[in-house]
């Protein structure tokens, strides 16, 4: 049963089912219709018992006067004589009557069972059942109420073996019918079902091919329809596209993270190569042992952020969330930031104080120092760099990120559910540095872009994509605005969620 395709399972299933319903049917129909055949057995003898009551006329001798009538049948009864209709006490699909005295003596007509009908009493218009030689009959008696007839009684028998053709009849005719019937209904299951669990077998198929050429780019195709399986087929291709994606998006890390890791390697052992060639003064030594260890550092923290990357974007569930006071974590990191006044570029910065933050901390301090670090490495000697901190209406224009809510008051006012649904976070870095070319901008996020030579630094070129995952982890997005010789405004915006649930 294992080894049987699903079609053929649901085809037997179903075809059991159906002989089991079908036989439950035709017990029924053959009970349903001996009941039936029976019963109007029974109300064919009372209809054709009635019906020659009627039949039956009573003539005193005096009145008596044959001439003239058309009579087929008349009986000396006492002083007077019986009439009989022509059509009396004939044999009527297998109904006899007959005409009887009171103690059973038979005046006229046929009963097949006289013998052993003469121990049964009459009873006026009542059915009574005898069994003889393992067959039941039935005996309906009617009393004759004319006068000069009192003493006779009308009986009819019948026997239920009358509807022994037509119960075979229909027995026959449903022993044909029925099993011709689950017959068509297997067929047209088995057909709808191959029909019905074809997409399966384009799924299973795309899949193998996909499996045996590696091509990810392959897709189910179906026809048109709304049934359960299409959206099946329907994620089935979007997974193979989020494969897709994430395997090109792996060769790219690959092929960057092996350009990037090439560059310092082959510093390293240039110099390693140079300084081996021949004796060096111990000036000499300490300079080559400089330039493989500034190259080492840049090795190891592109391999740290390399491996931070691949952690957040593939198991960010490491990454655990808390409330913490986001305005005093930005206010720690400007300071600490302030202080080192790369290219005497001066750090301020602006927040709003009391917001609590569900999140990570050490992710959220990450992008803003990534942040940070780039405006200083970007940055123009003395200039200036400002970073803001402040919760406004999502659909608020941010184009001067320095402006703050003017009235604090009136936000307060609003209820728990509207903050939630329209207050969002902003953090933004702005400085006044050489800013960004248009045809970079849409690349910078991107992992190890190589922007123009301007733009050139010490940097792994995983910092700006970092930030990217951290605000996607976050629920958020990161935008920037920039202009060639103007600095640039690097805008992070969170949903106010964040906040409201620590308030709840």
């Amino acid at each position: 049963m294992k080894q049987l395709s699903i079609r053929t399972k649901i085809t037997l299933w179903f075809s059991a089912i159906l002989i089991v319903v079908v036989a439950i049917t035709y017990f029924v129909v053959l009970s349903v219709s001996r009941q039936i055949i029976q019963k109007t057995i029974r109300d064919n003898l009372i209809q054709t018992v009635e019906s020659n009551v009627d039949e039956i006329e009573y003539y005193a001798s005096n009145t008596f006067d044959v001439s003239g009538r058309e009579v087929d049948y008349y009986l000396r009864y006492g002083d007077g004589y019986i009439e009989i209709d022509d059509d009396f006490l004939n044999e009527v699909n297998d109904i006899y009557t007959s005409l009887c005295q009171s103690g059973g003596t038979l005046v006229y007509g046929e009963n097949p069972i006289i013998l052993e009908s003469s121990n049964i009493s009459f009873l006026d218009s009542e059915i009574q059942t005898i069994s003889v030689n393992n067959t039941l009959y039935y005996i309906f008696d009617r009393q004759l109420e004319t006068e000069g007839l009192e003493d006779l009684w009308l009986r009819g028998i019948v026997s239920e073996t009358q509807g022994e053709v037509e119960l075979s009849a229909i027995s026959r005719a449903s022993l044909i019918l029925l099993p011709s019937l689950v017959l068509l209904a297997i067929i047209g299951g088995y057909l709808i079902a191959r029909r019905t669990l074809a997409p399966i077998r384009q799924i299973s198929d795309t899949a193998a091919q996909i499996r045996q050429g590696g091509d990810l780019k392959k897709r189910i195709q179906l026809n048109e329809g709304n049934e359960e399986l299409h959206p099946v087929a329907e994620q089935f291709n979007e997974m193979f596209t989020r494969l897709d994606d994430s395997f090109t998006a792996q060769q790219q890390f690959v092929s960057d993270a092996s350009h990037e890791l090439r560059t310092p390697v082959s510093v390293i052992a240039a110099q390693c190569e140079l300084t081996l060639d021949h004796d060096r003064t111990p000036d000499e030594y300490i300079e080559a042992l400089t330039v493989i260890s500034r190259q080492g550092r840049k090795m190891s923290r592109l391999i740290r952020d390399m491996l931070d990357f691949t952690r957040l974007e593939l198991q960010p569930e490491r990454y655990a969330k808390e409330t913490f006071d986001l305005s005093a974590l930005v206010e720690g990191v400007c300071q600490d930031m302030a202080i080192i006044q790369e290219k005497k570029i001066t750090l301020t910065w602006e927040t709003e104080s009391g917001l609590l933050f569900f999140g990570n901390r050490e992710l959220m301090n990450r992008l803003l120092t990534n942040l940070i670090s780039n405006a200083y490495r970007y940055g123009t000697p003395c200039g200036h760099t400002k970073v803001t901190l402040q919760t406004a209406d999502c659909k608020s224009d941010h184009s001067h990120p320095g402006s703050l809510l003017k009235n604090k008051n009136a936000a307060l006012r609003q209820s728990h559910t509207d903050r939630c649904e329209k207050t969002c976070i902003f953090l933004s870095v702005e400085d006044d540095g050489i800013g960004i070319s248009e045809k970079d901008l849409p690349n910078i996020f991107h992992r190890f872009y190589q922007a123009d030579s301007s733009r050139s630094g010490s940097g792994s070129g995983l910092g700006l994509a970092m930030v990217q995952e951290i605000a996607v982890f976050h629920g958020g997005t990161i935008s920037v605005k920039s202009q060639t010789g103007h600095g640039s405004t690097f805008l992070l915006k969170l949903p106010g969620s964040l906040l409201c649930r620590n308030n709840k």
